[in-house]
């Protein structure tokens, strides 16, 4: 069974039943919905804009912009120069959320001021741009595009410059090249700006919420622990999914992840004791008797390759920070964690969202694209930085660790026991110059779910040329390259992708390997 939770900011959500087979109550496919926990987006970006007349009897563009309060309290009002400060605007709290409280408003494009009333005192978000009026008074202030392209609760890079103070008069300036390329200028940071940087992303993320990943509208599945094997794999394969909550029924609970590197493990598992695996030998295995195999085998003691299973649930509530949720996942080398809104009754927690740290990415880069000066540390060239594998000698740089790459004759089995016992999530696969093909991922494994190709070949018989060629076009569009001279944040876009997850440094000319940059890496250096 799929278990489909479709979530909306427009009404209730629904719960789906998707049955894959029919079951003995004669369920099929849709079989029934149920009403499920009624979701709102956490954004500032502005959505919505329509026309109204001005006050000189023009027509001007309102935008809708959400405005948020994030620290609590039992009422909050909204107040600001929009409106000539001659309302208090009454804010909700956000569903599934004991602390933040939201309010949609129109406002005409254009700087405004605006603060929070907040249990009968006056508040600002000190993680807002805030300025000081002519009285001396403090006020949030943001600055409203009148197209969406910018979020609304940020400001111009040219009026960002002139509130930021103490910053750009410290930097250092030099010029860089490349191959006869002149660059622009880039910062030259010293150890206590890059601090600064630090400190400022640390504060922000903790301020944030993991229910602020929830988009407006969507879907999120989860895997029945008795559905076989077989059949989970095509799941995730038509689903575009590397990872999936397991649903346990008789528990009626959220009870683990299954994984991409799951399928590595169980395809390296039968092949090694079988010439060639059968489509049979695969819906002979659950999902929950592969988990339980798994974890005998790591409490025997045998099996090396194989990582230990985590019984007890690694999960995130829609109130924790994206500061927590991201040191868990990297504490814990993981790439996704189950949000879940636990019921005060008691009853079985709700999956709202699977958050990963190309989602928190998104959301650090959507609320600074418009003021790098705020954190200079992003407009740094990614050569400059302590990030990242590196080949042993680039731009006069060693690496602590082995850039491992691929050829591209080498066999399946040899790159999937590569990707498990490196614990490494990609490879990049290279021709006989040297020069980068393609990148082969621990995700692409569910490829091989197409045409039952897992099926038809042998893994030490499949070379990676013969892999490329059965990958779909999402995998195929997985590649993305930089080069070291490219700042922090274009790699922080890049990897905000979630299907990206890594980015391959090249040398622009010959397109040879200089390093890779995964979103871990990124994420270790932010958050130090």
């Amino acid at each position: 069974m799929l278990r489909c939770w479709l979530t909306s900011t427009n009404g209730s959500a629904q719960i789906w039943m998707m049955n894959m087979k029919p079951k003995i109550n004669g369920l099929l496919n849709f079989a029934e919905h149920v009403p499920y926990l009624p979701l709102t987006m956490f954004s500032k970006p502005c959505i919505y804009t329509q026309s109204q007349k001005g006050i000189f009897g023009c027509e001007e563009e309102m935008v809708l912009v959400t405005f948020t309060w994030r620290y609590g309290g039992s009422q909050v009002f909204l107040c600001g120069s929009f409106d000539g400060w001659s309302e208090q605007i009454l804010m909700s709290l956000v569903e599934g959320s004991a602390v933040v409280f939201q309010r949609i408003v129109d406002v005409p494009p254009g700087y405004h001021k605006y603060k929070f009333l907040v249990d009968g005192i006056w508040q600002v978000d000190q993680e807002q741009l805030c300025v000081q009026d002519e009285y001396g008074a403090i006020n949030n202030l943001v600055f409203v595009e009148e197209s969406d392209s910018a979020p609304s609760g940020l400001l111009r890079e040219d009026a960002q410059s002139k509130l930021v103070s103490g910053i750009a008069g410290s930097m250092h300036l030099e010029a860089s090249s490349s191959h006869g390329q002149q660059l622009k200028p880039v910062m030259q940071l010293l150890d206590n700006e890059i601090d600064i940087s630090r400190h400022r992303l640390f504060v922000f993320l903790s301020s944030c919420r993991a229910c602020e990943l929830i988009p407006k509208s969507g879907k999120v599945f989860a895997l029945d622990t008795e559905v076989a094997v077989k059949q989970a794999f095509h799941i995730m394969y038509e689903q575009g999914l590397a990872v999936m909550p397991l649903w346990d029924e008789r528990n009626a609970m959220i009870s683990g992840m299954f994984t991409a590197s799951d399928f590595i493990l169980i395809l390296l598992k039968l092949h090694g004791s079988h010439s060639m695996l059968t489509v049979d030998e695969l819906e002979m295995h659950t999902v929950s008797t592969w988990k339980y195999g798994k974890f005998q085998l790591h409490a025997n003691g045998s099996g090396a390759m194989i990582p230990p299973n985590r019984r007890v649930l690694l999960q995130a509530g829609p109130d924790d920070s994206l500061k927590d949720v991201a040191l868990t996942l990297l504490q814990n080398k993981i790439s996704a964690i189950p949000v879940l809104h636990s019921a005060e009754d008691g009853s079985c927690s709700q999956l709202l969202h699977t958050a990963c740290l190309a989602g928190i990415l998104k959301h650090v880069c959507r609320h600074f694209r418009h003021s790098l000066e705020y954190l200079p540390l992003l407009q740094q060239p990614v050569g400059n930085l302590p990030l990242g594998t590196w080949a042993r000698e680039v731009g006069g740089r060693a690496s602590s660790r082995v850039l491992l790459t691929l050829h591209s004759r080498d066999i399946l089995s040899s790159a999937l026991k590569l990707l498990i016992e490196g614990e490494i999530s990609s490879i990049p696969i290279i021709d006989d110059n040297g020069a980068l093909i393609h990148v082969y991922s621990r995700s692409d494994i569910t490829s091989l779910a197409r045409g039952n190709v897992y099926a038809r070949f042998r893994l030490d018989q499949m070379i990676m040329t013969q892999v490329l060629e059965v990958l779909d076009e999402a995998s195929r569009d997985r590649c993305r390259t930089c080069t070291r001279f490219d700042s922090l944040y274009k790699i922080m876009e890049l990897l905000s992708d979630p299907i990206v997850r890594r980015v391959v440094v090249i040398d622009p000319n010959s397109r040879h390997v200089e390093g890779i940059i995964t979103l871990r890496d990124v994420f270790n250096l932010l958050l130090g």
